[in-house]
């Protein structure tokens, strides 16, 4: 990383800001978790200050009173940590081990923008996005590690929460054990501004923030205005209010990894959750290749 990060400031001395890739420092196994402060922060710490630019290192696993989070941390040209944000949707049941975080993250660069954090499966949550814009962020810095063949559904995302909320959309994924590649960013209006392929890129990018002021005060396109309308009609969401019954969602069962569809009834079963299910055709399913 501080290889890249050397090579890509002597192409682009004018960057002011780097983001890398989700857990991009030490893969994505949980056995590498270690505490923050530490040693990587310190190391990306002195990368920024060296380059005197604004630091976004991806994530590492953090160890932190016998949890593992999955955190990212925001560093600014004079080497300090100015925030850290860990992911709120860790990729249950997959990213086994790892804690949510609680907190949303935003910060300011003075006299350019308001930035936001979400990590890879926090998009899959339109909730989270729309925090962060409802927060003031213009742009969203969203490292991400995904290697499975729902990629091109997370790119459709992208470019909805870009458009929905009005701003810039940085999703950034690794490559090799970090994720396939094919980072995308979006403008306000949902647009791709650049698609990267399946390999490794450095894509620098000059952004107009005027663009996003534009579009959230005449409408995507001089069109919709969907933050307005969202403040508009804030109170009328009542499946977020305390106490609210959602009996649909509690009938969906347990967070579980898919399996052979025959230990699934299996499992349902004996969970006491489910009628075994049945098919007056005689056809069994198959699990897919």
């Amino acid at each position: 990383m501080k290889l890249k990060l050397d090579i890509t400031m002597s192409l682009y001395p004018w960057v002011d800001m780097v983001v890398f890739s989700e857990l991009c420092g030490y893969g994505p196994l949980t056995h590498t978790a270690q505490e923050i402060p530490g040693e990587f922060e310190q190391e990306m710490q002195k990368m920024a200050k060296k380059h005197k630019i604004w630091l976004l290192p991806g994530s590492i696993f953090e160890k932190s009173e016998g949890k593992i989070y999955n955190t990212a941390s925001v560093i600014n040209p004079e080497g300090e940590v100015v925030t850290r944000y860990r992911k709120m949707f860790p990729f249950y049941p997959y990213e086994v081990g790892v804690t949510p975080g609680s907190q949303f993250c935003v910060f300011d660069v003075p006299g350019v923008a308001k930035f936001g954090i979400s990590i890879c499966y926090d998009m899959w949550f339109p909730e989270t996005v729309r925090t962060l814009s409802v927060m003031g962020a213009e742009v969203i810095l969203h490292p991400t590690m995904t290697g499975t063949i729902d990629r091109e559904i997370e790119l459709s995302i992208v470019r909805a929460m870009a458009a929905v909320n009005q701003c810039y959309f940085f999703d950034v994924n690794g490559l090799e054990s970090g994720g396939n590649g094919r980072s995308l960013v979006c403008g306000p209006d949902g647009r791709v501004i650049y698609q990267a392929e399946g390999n490794e890129e450095i894509f620098p990018l000059e952004l107009n923030i005027d663009r996003v002021r534009r579009s959230r005060e005449l409408g995507v396109l001089r069109l919709g205005q969907p933050l307005k309308s969202f403040r508009d009609h804030i109170g009328q969401f009542g499946i977020y209010q305390q106490g609210a019954q959602l009996p649909y969602l509690n009938s969906l069962g347990p967070l579980i990894k898919p399996t052979k569809l025959d230990t699934l009834a299996k499992l349902k079963m004996q969970e006491n959750e489910y009628e075994p299910p049945t098919d007056p055709t005689g056809y069994k399913g198959f699990g897919g290749v």
